[in-house]
């Protein structure tokens, strides 16, 4: 009697064992338990931790409440300038809503992802590419906001968007690389033309300063022939000094007689006799006057023309020497 008494028990607690094993579920931190009874959803959410079912009659289903990342497919489309590009993104994404997820729609996963291609494809379409290059903070803003929309019944929110990449056609991105390189052309030319434009401020002072002083060009000009000379890789040939050149000139020039001329005039109108004498003797003088500051004029011209010369010969000596050095 007692052997049967233990046999039932053993029995009745293995049962009790078999049946609590097919009825305890275990919900996890990070899920949300929903319970189906005879297909209709039973009670509350269940929360994480140890749960019981009945078995056969209820069916425990499990969600993911932790936020997705989902990679977007690239999509290929056309932009509002007519430019043809592929886009690709990623969604963040997570369920709010438990029994929404569950009823509402057959696969919230695959119903997010397709969500998120056509309005990808809408975006690009809306869009310009310089938009897509640059902008792309506000084309996030605007594609989440497509996306959440009919996310909302689904018991899904969106919690961010990102666009990944631009992919450019190779035409595209040669012609925009000759658009960079133009734009960086141009500002070279501007820096450059500025450059030239405040230079040529300062040559104009600097020959203003030595049209005041004219043997400041000649000591220029010395300075650039030591500089050149220094390289002792060229030929150089000095300029004969301009000023040399001009008392040249000068000194070449015919005596006038116009004094002489208009010293003879009145003494042929003398009548004759004594009158015709002193007119003579009035016109011999001032030849002779005007002869001698003739010949003085030209002595000073040659001495300046000999110094000139001797400081052009000491300044060869010293291009020479420096040549040499």
């Amino acid at each position: 009697m007692v052997e049967e008494v233990v046999g039932v028990v053993a029995a009745v607690g293995a049962g009790a064992l078999v049946y609590l094993a097919s009825a305890a579920r275990v919900v996890k931190q990070y899920e949300r338990g929903l319970v189906f009874r005879l297909g209709r959803v039973h009670g509350d959410v269940r929360r994480p931790g140890f749960n019981l079912i009945v078995p056969g009659v209820e069916r425990l289903r499990k969600v993911n409440m932790q936020i997705v990342t989902m990679p977007v497919p690239a999509q290929e489309g056309i932009t509002r300038d007519n430019v043809t590009v592929r886009v690709d993104a990623v969604v963040y994404f997570k369920v709010v809503d438990p029994a929404a997820a569950i009823v509402n729609v057959e696969d919230y996963r695959f119903a997010v992802s397709q969500m998120a291609q056509t309005s990808l494809r809408s975006i690009i379409g809306k869009s310009e590419l310089d938009d897509l290059l640059s902008n792309r903070e506000k084309l996030n803003q605007g594609l989440e906001l497509m996306i959440d929309s009919p996310a909302v019944e689904w018991g899904v929110t969106i919690d961010r968007v990102e666009i990944k990449d631009v992919s450019l056609p190779d035409t595209m991105k040669r012609s925009m690389a000759r658009q960079a390189e133009a734009d960086r052309e141009r500002r070279a030319r501007l820096i450059n033309a500025d450059a030239e434009y405040q230079a040529s401020k300062k040559l104009a002072q600097a020959a203003r300063q030595m049209a005041d002083t004219p043997s400041a060009l000649q000591l220029r000009l010395l300075q650039t022939v030591m500089a050149v000379a220094a390289e002792k890789n060229s030929t150089l040939v000095l300029p004969i000094p301009v000023e040399l050149l001009r008392f040249l000139e000068r000194g070449g020039q015919p005596p006038h007689s116009e004094s002489s001329g208009h010293a003879e005039a009145p003494g042929h109108a003398e009548t004759p006799g004594h009158a015709e004498t002193s007119g003579h003797a009035e016109t011999s003088g001032h030849a002779e006057a005007s002869g001698h500051a003739e010949t003085t004029e030209r002595a000073e011209i040659a001495e300046r023309a000999v110094d000139l010369t001797e400081q052009a010969g000491e300044a060869m000596e010293q291009l020479r020497r420096a040549v040499e050095q």
